[in-house]
Formats: C-alpha cells, sequence, structure tokens
C-alpha cells in the first residue's frame, strides 16, 4: 500500500491546460528519450505560474530542438544551441520568435537542467524601436464615424477612449464598467497586471447605447466576431481566398475556407447564378460536345495502337 501510495505520489502533475501538449509532447518526446525531461520542465512553469501560452511554447520549442539534434537536448552542449539559433534565422524566421526560442531555451538548461553553462552566452535580439503612427482627432474622428455598426463604434470607441489594446477590448466583461466611479477594470492586462483606466461621460453612453441594443451576457464584446467578420465581409465582396489567407496569418488555406460557408451573399449569388442559368449548366456547349468527342477518338486510337 506505502509503494502504491509513493508512486501517485511521485507521478508528474500536467495542468490541464496543458494536457493536450502533454499528449503531443509525449509522440515527440518517446523518439528522443526526454520524456521525463519535459514533464519536470511543465512542473517546474507550473510552479513558476508561467502563462499557459508561455509554457506551451516553452514545450514546442524544445520538442522542435530535439527534433533538429536527433537525439535527447539533455546532451546538447552550446554549439548545438548555437546551430539551432542559426538554423531558426537561416529559415527566415523574425526577431520574436529567436528570442522566444532563446528564453525557451534558457528555462530549459538553466531551471529544469540545472545547466547555466550551456546558455551562458545566449543573447536576446534587440529589435528596432519606431515610433508609432498617431492619427490627428479628426482622422479618429472620421475612422469611429466610418464604423459598419454600433458594436464596432463602441468597441473601437473603448480603445481610444481608454488606451486599451485590442486583446484588452475583446476581454472586457459587462461588469468591468464602472458607472458609479466613472472607471474601467482592465483585468489581467499585458503582463498579467490588472488596472482601471478612465470612462467619460460620451464613451459610457455609447457603451449604454450598445448594451440597450444588444443585451450582451457576460463578454461585453463577443471576441472572434470582428476577425471572423472581416474575413466574411471580404470573401463576400470576391477578395481572392488566398489574399485573404495572407491578411489573417493562416498557415493553411483550408482554415481560410471555412468563411465559405457561412458568406451567405456568396452563397445567394451562386444559387441565383444557378436558377438564372440551368441550361448552360445542364447541357454542353457545341465546343464542349466537339471537344468531348476529340478526347474520345483520341483515346480510342491510343488504345489500339497499344493493342
Amino acid at each position: 500500500m506505502a509503494r502504491d501510495a509513493g508512486s501517485k505520489a511521485s507521478t508528474s502533475y500536467i495542468p490541464p491546460n496543458l494536457r493536450y501538449s502533454a499528449i503531443f509532447c509525449d509522440a515527440a518526446a518517446d523518439g528522443f528519450g526526454i520524456k521525463s525531461r519535459w514533464r519536470r520542465m511543465i512542473e517546474d512553469m507550473t510552479i513558476r505560474k508561467l502563462a499557459p501560452k508561455t509554457q506551451q511554447g516553452y514545450i514546442r520549442t524544445i520538442s522542435d530542438f530535439a527534433a533538429f539534434l536527433g537525439r535527447s537536448p539533455d546532451t546538447a552542449r552550446f554549439e548545438d544551441v548555437r546551430r539551432f539559433q542559426l538554423h531558426l534565422a537561416a529559415n527566415g524566421a523574425h526577431i520574436p520568435p529567436l528570442n522566444h526560442t532563446v528564453a525557451a531555451l534558457r528555462f530549459f538548461f538553466r531551471v529544469t537542467l540545472r545547466r547555466s553553462d550551456i546558455i551562458e552566452h545566449t543573447t536576446f535580439i534587440h529589435e528596432p524601436r519606431k515610433l508609432p503612427i498617431v492619427l490627428s482627432p479628426k482622422e479618429v474622428a472620421r475612422l469611429l464615424d466610418a464604423a459598419p455598426g454600433l458594436k464596432y463604434k463602441a468597441a473601437l470607441s473603448v480603445a481610444y477612449g481608454a488606451g486599451l489594446r485590442a486583446a484588452e477590448v475583446i476581454s472586457l466583461k459587462v461588469g468591468d464598467i464602472d458607472s458609479k466611479r466613472m472607471v474601467i477594470r482592465v483585468e489581467q492586462g499585458k503582463g498579467r497586471k490588472d488596472r482601471y483606466v478612465m470612462l467619460s461621460p460620451h464613451l459610457l453612453e455609447l457603451l449604454r447605447a450598445w448594451w440597450r441594443a444588444a443585451r450582451p451576457q457576460g463578454w461585453l464584446f463577443p471576441g472572434r466576431d470582428l476577425r471572423h467578420s472581416f474575413a466574411t465581409h471580404l470573401l463576400e465582396q470576391n477578395i481572392d481566398i488566398r489574399v485573404i489567407q495572407v491578411l489573417l496569418g493562416h498557415a493553411q488555406l483550408d482554415t481560410t475556407a471555412l468563411y465559405a460557408r457561412v458568406a451567405t451573399k456568396t452563397i445567394r449569388e451562386v444559387m441565383t447564378a444557378c436558377r438564372d442559368r440551368p441550361t448552360e449548366l445542364a447541357t454542353p456547349s457545341a465546343s464542349q460536345r466537339a471537344a468531348q468527342r476529340t478526347r474520345a477518338t483520341d483515346h480510342q486510337r491510343r488504345k489500339s495502337h497499344s493493342v
């Protein structure tokens, strides 16, 4: 009984948000003998309360490093780490992913393996700081007036009137709007910090108008609607789906193609075309019939020669 209890206690804990990554890494790690290493890494990250996306990114980086080496990464030397960084840079990796790789390798070797010497000379790349483009008050007013609906105008007005990031806007809840103290609560913004920002009377009236129109429950602005609407509206304007793929940053065209299922304007146009041209769709034209006869004759001729 004591042995059973001890074995259960020693089982590696995997947080719910990382269980999918754990399954993925089990498959990747089996071939390199690092399963116990990355499980310990998950425990180290959990102890330090790293954000879920950070943990998933670190696990993926170490799995990629193991695949690059073709062996367990705990056998790596500094030169192996340098070759991996060079490989990423040569294949077009941008500065943020390269810095993320350095952070993941530093955590793995310094915290999990206690081998600080391996990453002693790894450095972060300093990205050039560029001044932001600042719109004039008149340009901001025209931008807000051009919003296609009340929801979009309210969301953009919050971003401008309270200085919120896009991710912070879509994470707002109805309860975050405090009309008594005239502030907006931003929960777990960048850096996982809470803060309060100002709420002007004009913005409050706009948000109240949006609430009366839509009666949102929970989230003030359902987060994915804006992105989905952007893609669907472009598709309905006959924009090439490959252009939309690039704009959305999709790696696979199949992901972008999902928007064709909800592009109602496009579906209506297809149905109209089918209704207006039934004969053309059902019966081949004279030129099409001639081409079909030619292909059939060529096929028969090739078949007789082969015999």
